[in-house]
């Protein structure tokens, strides 16, 4: 498929589009230099700092995500129409440090409007300084030092037409995804590794998640919760038990049994495991399932949300991955940090099921099933570049490597002519020659 790319005179572009849209205050002139000069001079405006991403109520999907990051893709498209921005030196930068790195890096700043236009010149790393590395960190999920480390000077050495591209992917993938918003509802975005509950529009919490790895990758779906599970055993997934329980069997013949599983067969009868040919290369004809309790894969509570991957959120027996920056460990399913605190909020219009009761409950050893009064919306997306609705624009590392790929196309409408986004009709944003051909695909798998 040949791509061409439509851009708008220069003009045109600059004094339509705002460069900066993710502080939500108007667009700077041209140059900072125009910005300094212009007269008459406006007051500066009231700047309202970025909140910290895990207290800020603003969620990462709701029903102004897809034309916010329309918005955004302008934005960085008029950024790159002027040139981009100045890549910064190897080295560590900090504050009280002064000289050419740091004059570099002020106006790297200022071109996406973490340091405001008017104090862009100059050379010392100030307390100014310090507060915009911090909401650069903020925007790209890294720890808020105010320190450019390597982790920092990386994400802001990455260039403009990759964070174009990495918006222009995320819209991509959300195009078609039917996901009707609920007054409550739960958002895991894969590539932040992050949970958001949200009711009336806010986030009340998120939760920090640990996700798929690589080979072995979250899906994208959307669908409902239905029950909470305490006190879960654990059914081996096929793909699991071939890669994993069967490797592993092969070399400790005893590891079944000391991880607490149980082999059945196809009525659902256990067998001894030591009656079972390991090391044939056929299709396991058995299932492999762990007991609840101490040690489970699950943890003391699964999250069910029916769906053709199998996937679920649960607890996990494995807490210390939640401390880590890298989250990307687990099988396909989500497991959830406080996810006790997680079930209670899920049960909120279940009678009796508050956290205190979910704890009184798992104490008991007993295996029980909630399910809910009402089901509640859940969608698990792949963002790597967003708005939040304060205008913020955030982006994420591509760690599945899908953003060079091209998004499934979509056919959840055909009465209603597709919408094209206003950023690809301004011509900012690769199109193709051709038609896309469409072909009918589940909306619960937007990959």
């Amino acid at each position: 498929m040949r791509l061409r790319a439509f851009l708008l005179a220069t003009t045109f572009s600059l004094t339509v589009v705002p460069a900066f849209a993710q502080s939500g205050i108007p667009a700077a002139p041209t140059t900072l230099k125009a910005a300094q000069n212009a007269a008459p001079k406006p007051a500066a405006p009231a700047r309202r700092p970025v909140a910290s991403f895990w207290t800020s109520s603003e969620p990462t999907f709701d029903e102004g995500t897809y034309d916010r990051i329309n918005a955004a893709m302008l934005s960085y498209a008029a950024i790159e129409v002027r040139g981009g921005w100045p890549s910064l030196p190897k080295g560590l930068l900090e504050p009280g440090m002064s000289g050419p790195a740091v004059a570099a890096l002020r106006q790297r700043l200022a071109i996406t409007d973490d340091l405001p236009a008017e104090v862009a010149d100059g050379d010392a790393y100030d307390m100014m300084l310090t507060e915009a590395v911090k909401r650069f960190q903020i925007r790209h999920g890294l720890p808020e030092t105010g320190t450019v480390g390597p982790q920092t000077l990386e994400a802001l050495n990455v260039p403009v037409g990759k964070r174009l591209r990495q918006l222009s992917a995320s819209l991509d993938r959300l195009n078609g995804m039917g996901f009707l918003f609920g007054q409550r509802y739960v958002v895991v975005n894969i590539p932040a590794a992050v949970a958001e509950a949200i009711e009336d529009g806010k986030v009340t919490r998120r939760y920090v998640t640990v996700v798929g790895k690589v080979d072995r990758p979250s899906p994208t779906l959307t669908t409902q919760i239905t029950a909470v599970n305490l006190n879960p055993t654990w059914t081996v997934p096929l793909s699991i038990l071939k890669k994993d329980i069967v490797t592993k069997m092969r070399k400790d013949p005893g590891y079944v049994g000391r991880m607490k599983m149980r082999v059945l067969d196809a009525a659902g009868n256990e067998v001894d495991a030591r009656a079972v040919d390991w090391h044939s290369d056929r299709t396991p004809n058995f299932t492999v399932r762990q007991d609840s309790g101490n040690g489970n894969a699950l943890g003391n509570v699964r999250i069910d949300m029916p769906n053709p991957h199998s996937v679920y959120m649960h607890d996990t027996n494995h807490k210390e991955f939640f401390s880590a920056d890298y989250r990307f460990q687990s099988s396909g399913c989500t497991r959830v940090e406080g996810v006790r605190d997680f079930a209670a909020w899920i049960l909120k219009d279940n009678e009796g099921w508050g956290r205190k009761e979910i704890d009184a409950e798992i104490a008991t050893a007993k295996r029980t099933t909630v399910r809910l009064a009402r089901g509640i919306p859940v969608a698990w997306i792949y963002l790597t570049g967003w708005a939040s609705p304060d205008g913020t624009i955030h982006f994420r590392n591509d760690v599945y490597n899908l953003d060079p790929v091209p998004a499934k196309q979509f056919m959840v409408d055909v009465g209603r002519p597709l919408k094209v986004s206003s950023a690809r009709a301004s011509g900012f944003v690769l199109q193709s020659d051709d038609a896309p051909a469409f072909r009918p695909v589940s909306y619960l798998d937007s990959r």
